[in-house]
């Protein structure tokens, strides 16, 4: 072999290998993020918990994640992309945060807030989704 070909073969080589670990960083960091659940309990509320299918919110938000979650605040920085509503928003709100749980979800009317306005613009559009009684929601056998 001429110096010219072992040059490309190096070079081939290491191309590869830069190729490689950059699917490998690019993976370990996607795997470092975790999936929610498809469906979970939110609890808390004395009228019981809600039952909460997030795939199926998922898809009817077009994957568009910041639909419900909003972005970081300065004040209490996210620690994933993602993360539950509980983990930031407490029953009663504690500083920095100025909104307690109940009110990432809805007003105390249960008549506007994230939930309650998608669920009314879905009912809009002609699709079904609770929003008149509390129980349509919140269950006791969600605990």
């Amino acid at each position: 072999m001429n110096r010219l070909t072992t040059k490309r073969y190096a070079l081939v080589a290491f191309s590869i290998l830069g190729c490689l670990l950059l699917v490998l960083s690019i993976s370990v960091q996607a795997s470092g993020q975790a999936k929610p659940k498809d469906t979970a309990i939110l609890k808390g509320s004395p009228l019981g918990g809600v039952k909460f299918e997030h795939k199926l919110h998922q898809e009817r938000a077009a994957n568009k994640c910041e639909t419900c979650h909003h972005a970081s605040k300065p004040e209490k920085p996210l620690k994933a992309p993602q993360q539950a509503c509980m983990e930031c928003h407490t029953k009663a709100a504690q500083a920095p945060m100025k909104t307690g749980l109940p009110a990432t979800f809805h007003n105390p009317a249960a008549q506007a807030g994230t939930c309650i306005d998608c669920h009314k613009a879905e009912n809009a559009k002609g699709k079904k989704a609770p929003v008149g009684k509390c129980m349509d929601c919140h269950k006791k056998e969600n605990v």
